[in-house]
């Protein structure tokens, strides 16, 4: 005669639950898990060690943030969530930003009389950012000129020689522009031979960058009524009332830059063309 009944409900461990019990794990970046307490599902996309919480982000890329411990599912799974235990001493890199052989250790060449002109801070922030190793390990200095209507007064002041040669970037250096004109004047005074004036075509060195870093397929076209960083920032949804908020969206932009990967060729070659003249012994 069978048992209707089954075996002794009592036997075995009665109180475990039924997915079992809560492993420790560590809060790895990118793995999916389920807060029991909300039913919230989502990416880990941040852990933060000090706060001692984890962020989560679902599939409508909608964020919260959790503390780290119990009450979590991974893979259908208990678990209790650590923070990922600390990666060791970081490797040092054998390439700069630039692309060039990194040289660990190397202290910085006294500067050289030579020196880069561009026009704006946020064209020497981002040269710096790219090619600034290899700009100390050369002695070349950078300066910013805050436009290049004033570059012929700049170098009467500096007086360029074969010693004291001076390479300018130049933005939106297309023919025909006021850019272009001033470049070619130089070119023909008695100081040209020792300038050397290169440019872009794009409007401002923001456009260096390639788009899709920021999520864009590409910069936006702002009519010429429009100041361009401005109208940048307005089109796609940035603050932009002042010059604090321009300066906000340019640390953005730079902050996804880390090597000469990020930006477009038509910068690299101009900035190295830069380098190899000033550095002519």
């Amino acid at each position: 005669m069978s048992d209707r009944y089954g075996g002794d409900v009592l036997s075995g461990d009665w109180r475990a639950p039924k997915r079992g019990r809560a492993v420790e794990a560590p809060a790895e970046l990118g793995a999916v898990v389920e807060e029991v307490t909300t039913d919230w599902v989502g990416e880990i996309v941040a852990v933060d060690r000090d706060l001692h919480t984890l962020t989560l982000e679902d599939r409508r890329s909608r964020r919260r943030t959790f503390p780290l411990g119990p009450g979590f599912l991974l893979e259908g799974r208990p678990v209790i969530l650590v923070a990922p235990a600390r990666q060791g001493a970081p490797v040092a890199p054998t390439r700069t930003a630039s692309g060039s052989v990194a040289v660990p250790g190397a202290k910085a060449r006294v500067a050289r009389q030579s020196r880069i002109f561009v026009e704006g801070r946020h064209d020497a922030e981002l040269v710096e950012k790219v090619w600034g190793d290899d700009l100390r390990i050369e002695g070349v200095v950078v300066e910013f000129l805050g436009g290049v209507d004033d570059l012929a007064d700049h170098l009467v002041d500096f007086r360029p020689g074969p010693q004291r040669r001076v390479g300018v970037l130049v933005d939106h250096l297309v023919p025909g522009s006021k850019e272009s004109r001033i470049a070619q004047g130089i070119a023909r005074s008695a100081v040209g031979k020792h300038v050397l004036i290169v440019g872009h075509p794009f409007i401002d060195v923001w456009q260096a960058v390639k788009p899709d870093r920021l999520g864009l397929a590409a910069w936006p076209t702002i009519p010429r009524s429009v100041e361009w960083k401005k109208g940048v920032c307005q089109h796609l949804g940035w603050p932009h009332r002042d010059q604090a908020d321009i300066a906000r969206a340019w640390k953005h932009i730079l902050g996804k830059v880390a090597s000469y990967d990020d930006l477009e060729p038509a910068l690299l070659g101009r900035v190295e063309e830069l380098i190899d003249f000033v550095t002519v012994d």
